[in-house]
């Protein structure tokens, strides 16, 4: 069925005729009835009886008026939806892992805050995970790890993460004496921070000897207390851990150390909701930068 048709059908039922509606909807005649023969061709059934220049509902005329109230009623709800400035509607966020425990939690409290009419919701993976769903339009926007494909992708700052290897209490100091340790423990491959830490044993002229793979940070800092091995996290992370006594951390050199994350969206995608979400990581850098010049 044709919104078009529809239109002029529910016009012709709430102005009692032909001519009204014609006069109505700014018609001649002869197209507001050709209209009407084409609904009832497209539908199979008749909507008006015909008595002379009256029109009388049948029963299937009847029926329709009900979907046809509703259906103009959504379509006219749909056009100011996507019309309407203001951020409404559900909003489909992709995040990393540590910036979905760490990060987040005061943003998208404050962003509910302001825009009650979304619905937000939340899917944690790695950059290429979030950059492949993005591009398929299983997301609206990520915060993801640069480097990012520009090419097709928008972007815009959102925090600066220092990194750091974490060891088990008491460990040597790692990079020092040339002592190198065998395992890692990181996420699957395509996080960038296990690649940051596969480049820093390259540039010592090795590479790790094995990789214990895990889905969670605490899962990978209970491990590194076992003596299992090395990991290389965001310090923000650590915040969370209770058992800091139990661990060691060693820094990274100034040109090793510093990974941006930045808010993502598809070029051409920008929409209300993507621009409140990238004004309240706007005002939380400035705050920040704010409170470390005190």
């Amino acid at each position: 069925m044709d919104l078009t048709d529809l239109r002029i059908f529910n016009t012709v039922v709430r102005t009692g005729g032909i001519t009204r509606a014609a006069e109505k909807l700014r018609r001649v005649q002869s197209n507001v009835t050709t209209r009407i023969h084409q609904l009832e061709q497209d539908l199979g059934v008749s909507l008006f009886i015909r008595e002379g220049k009256r029109l009388h509902l049948t029963p299937a005329g009847h029926l329709l008026i009900d979907y046809a109230d509703r259906l103009l009623a959504l379509a006219d709800d749909a056009r100011n939806a996507v019309q309407d400035s203001r951020p409404r509607g559900l909003f489909r966020l992709g995040a990393m892992e540590s910036t979905a425990a760490i990060r987040l939690p005061k943003t998208l409290a404050e962003f509910h805050r302001r825009y009650p009419e979304v619905t937000l919701q939340l899917r944690t993976g790695n950059p290429q995970q979030l950059a492949s769903a993005l591009l398929t339009g299983e997301l609206d926007a990520a915060l993801v790890a640069e480097p990012i494909a520009e090419g097709q992708f928008e972007k815009a700052p959102a925090f600066v993460e220092e990194l750091v290897i974490v060891a088990a209490a008491g460990h040597p100091p790692i990079g020092k004496s040339n002592f190198i340790p065998r395992t890692i423990i990181a996420f699957e491959q395509g996080c960038p921070y296990r690649k940051c830490l596969e480049q820093w044993y390259a540039a010592r002229g090795t590479m790790p000897e094995r990789a214990i793979e895990l889905n969670s940070y605490h899962s990978m800092l209970g491990c590194v207390v076992a003596r299992m091995g090395i990991a290389l996290l965001p310090k923000s992370v650590l915040t969370t851990f209770s058992a800091k006594a139990e661990i060691s951390v060693h820094n990274l050199t100034s040109k090793e150390n510093r990974v941006a994350t930045v808010f993502i969206w598809r070029k051409g995608a920008r929409s209300p909701k993507t621009e409140a979400f990238r004004q309240i990581l706007c005002e939380g850098r400035v705050n920040s930068s704010a409170k470390k010049r005190r």
